[in-house]
Parts: structure tokens; C-alpha cells; sequence
């Protein structure tokens, strides 16, 4: 699709975000305000009880971002009043009917208004309780579907799923949605219902126990991971996002729904510069390891390829995808946004991108020394990965314990 039959699209268009908070939407609100300025309204759903809390959030984890630093200087001194006039904060929460939002009036602007619906709310943990995976992942979009069929003017609804619901599975993956009770294993009896009412007995059970807030999370978490691999997904994140692709796909009917489902989402590559990231996300933890010098071995087969996506191409394909399936009222679409298939890149090619990277810009340590980085032992297979971690590790253990009881 050429960008120029996207821009004209977005001029004088209302759209609803939720998850507004989040590393995707502030990569997305930014990029909207910034090749579309005559963009109507952008309306932002903040999980907050009040609109006060509301505007603390996005003033202290959206606006104030570097990431805005381009659009800032595009602006100059209209920056503060362009973003009043683009931009309105919702408070609200996806686990919730209607969103939780409780301002009558706001519902209604938004009902009569909003001409698009991007649903990027999610926990993104991949052991995370599973009560609020459930709430959030699975019942979350299907709050917001709900929501969206209130919408008059709607002309699609753009749910950020990801590629991982699929599970661990070799070669081509095809961009199919799931149906009702679908597992990835073949196991029967998968209800969402079932697993909802599971979730309540539980914590009845918990609080009858009288057990510690901290217990209660392990629990819940044990019982994510439990459930998520009774019925084939490796995670409890994976699951619950899998669930949520389900329960929006059932339940449509004539709303246009598009699903993205990204791989491994990395810093910006171009836009609005490049290598803007915030935190540290699944595939960094393991470059800022290496950049430290903590990390020493690499198990796994170095020839198996990591699929990364920049976030700043995961946005533009959200973008692309909401122009091109609007107003196609039948259309229930997934798009696989990834790289390994045009660009892949292997674990091995990823260590040397770091030993390169590291050697010629090292990681200061806390002593103010640069940190010396070698090429990490790949451990190619379980054996391999077994035999060096009793070396490394078991016998060394074994020594100093005999030692302490010798003593």
C-alpha cells in the first residue's frame, strides 16, 4: 500500500487506543501526530480510577518521553497546545464492561466519534498471575469488541495479538485464526468459562486458607503456566492472548477485525530515529547481559533463527493494515509481522553482532572500567548444556559443601 493513500485516510479521523501507556501505543500515538497532524482526535484509555490520575500517567509515562522529542521540535511552541487539541485521556479499564469508563458524557463523545479502535492493552509477563492474564488478555478484548459495536462511525477495530500464540512450532506458520476451544496440542475441553470459574475457585480456596498476598500470586501464577501447558502453549501470556484472539473472533459478527500478531519486538529502526527503547524487553535482558559481561555460555542451536521486529515497522504495519480493511464489514484478517522469513537472523549471527558492537563500544562497569566481552561457548545440545553446567557449577558446589560440613 503506497503512503500516500494512507495519510489522506488518517486526516480528520477519530481513534480510540487503549493500553496508551505501553512501549507499541506511545510508538504509535507518536508516529499518528507526527505524519498526520490533521488527525481529528486520538482519544487514550489510561487504566485509572480518575481523570486526574489519568492525565499524571501520560503526562509522566507518554508525553514526557524522548520519543517525542521529534515531534516536540515539528511543533515548537505549540507543542502543548497541539497535544490538548489532538489528544484526550480516558480513564478507564479494559478488564471492565464498557472499558470502565464511568463519565456518561465522554462514552457517549466517543460512541458518536471514534472512527477506528486500536486494542493494545495486554500484561505482556510470560508468568504472570494467570487471574490478571485472564482479565486483562482474554476478557480484556473482548470488552473492547463489545465497546466498538456501540461505535456508530466504526470502520475497524485493530487487535495487537502476537505471534507466539501459535507455540513452539517449526516452519511456516500460517496466518489462521483460532476457533472456540482450539489447543495447539489436540487436548479437548478447553472453555473459557470453565477457566474463569476455575480462577474464582481457586482464590476462594487461597482466601479460605488464609494465606499471604504473596502466596496467592505464586499460586496464580503456578496455576497460568499449569493450564497454559495442559492445552499445548509454553507460557501463560501466550494462552491468554490465544483465548482473547478466540473470544473476539466468535463474537464479531459485522465489525471489520483485523489481528496483528508481531515476533520479537526490538527498538525503533528508523522512526522517529533510530534504537529508541524503553526498559528492558524479552530479547534485550539477554544483550545487556552479554554488554555486562554476565553472560558466558549460549545454550541452543546457534543455527535456529530469532525472529526480531523493529516496533517502529510493527506500527507502520497496524497502520497500513487499518487503512487497507476498512469499511470491509465480513473481515475477520490476521497478519503475521515478523522477519524471518526476509531477513532472518540467527543466534549466532546475534553474538556477533554484540561481541562486535560491545568490543568497540564497552559497557562501563560500576567502577568506571570498560567491560571486556568475549565470544560466549555455545551450547549446541542438552548433553553439551548438561555436562557444562555440572562442571561449571554441580562439582564446584559439591566441593565447598563437603568442605562446610567437613569443617
Amino acid at each position: 500500500m503506497e503512503f500516500s493513500s494512507i495519510l489522506p485516510f488518517l486526516k480528520n479521523r477519530t481513534i480510540l487506543i487503549t493500553g496508551a501507556t505501553g512501549f507499541l501505543a506511545k510508538i504509535y500515538i507518536e508516529k499518528i501526530l507526527r505524519v498526520q497532524p490533521n488527525v481529528k482526535k486520538l482519544y487514550l484509555l489510561l487504566r485509572a480510577g480518575d481523570t486526574k490520575s489519568a492525565l499524571s500517567r501520560f503526562n509522566n509515562e507518554v508525553i514526557s518521553k524522548d520519543l517525542f522529542g521529534v515531534l516536540k521540535d515539528q511543533r515548537g511552541a505549540n507543542f502543548t497546545s497541539f497535544i490538548s487539541d489532538k489528544i484526550t485521556i480516558v480513564p478507564g479499564d479494559v478488564t471492565c464492561e464498557n472499558l470502565g469508563i464511568n463519565d456518561l458524557n465522554l462514552s457517549h463523545e466517543i460512541f458518536t466519534e471514534v472512527d477506528v479502535v486500536i486494542n493494545l492493552a495486554a500484561t505482556t509477563k510470560f508468568d504472570e498471575r494467570y487471574d490478571v492474564a485472564l482479565g486483562i488478555n482474554t476478557l480484556g478484548p473482548m470488552h473492547v469488541l463489545n465497546f466498538a459495536k456501540t461505535c456508530g462511525k466504526l470502520k475497524v477495530l485493530l487487535h495487537v495479538s502476537t505471534a507466539y500464540v501459535c507455540g513452539e512450532r517449526e516452519g511456516v506458520i500460517l496466518e489462521k485464526p483460532f476457533n472456540l476451544g482450539d489447543t495447539l496440542n489436540g487436548t479437548s475441553g478447553l472453555d473459557i468459562n470453565a477457566e474463569k470459574q476455575l480462577i474464582e475457585e481457586r482464590l476462594k480456596e487461597l482466601n479460605a486458607e488464609n494465606v499471604s498476598a504473596k502466596s496467592i500470586t505464586s499460586a496464580m501464577k503456578d496455576l497460568g503456566i499449569q493450564r497454559a501447558r495442559k492445552y499445548g502453549w509454553p507460557n501463560t501470556y501466550a494462552f491468554t492472548k490465544a483465548m482473547g484472539e478466540m473470544l473476539i473472533g466468535i463474537f464479531k459478527q459485522n465489525i471489520p477485525l483485523v489481528i496483528i500478531r508481531p515476533t520479537i519486538i526490538t527498538s525503533t529502526y528508523k522512526e522517529p530515529f533510530p534504537g529508541w527503547l524503553e526498559g528492558v524487553r524479552n530479547i534485550d535482558s539477554f544483550v545487556v547481559g552479554y554488554g555486562k559481561g554476565r553472560i558466558k555460555c549460549i545454550p541452543g542451536d546457534p543455527h535456529s533463527i530469532v525472529d526480531l521486529i523493529p516496533a517502529d515497522m510493527v506500527v507502520n504495519a497496524m497502520i497500513a493494515a487499518t487503512v487497507a480493511h476498512a469499511d470491509e464489514p465480513d473481515t475477520h484478517i490476521i497478519y503475521h509481522v515478523g522477519s524471518s522469513m526476509a531477513n532472518p537472523v540467527s543466534y549466532s549471527s546475534l553474538q556477533d553482532f554484540g561481541l562486535h558492537y560491545f568490543t568497540k563500544n564497552p559497557w562501563n562497569g560500576e567502577d568506571g572500567k570498560p567491560t571486556i566481552v568475549v565470544k560466549a561457548m555455545q551450547l549446541s545440545s542438552m548433553a553439551i548444556f548438561q555436562r557444562y553446567m555440572k562442571i561449571r557449577y554441580l562439582i564446584p558446589l559439591k566441593v565447598r559443601y563437603a568442605c562446610y560440613i567437613q569443617y
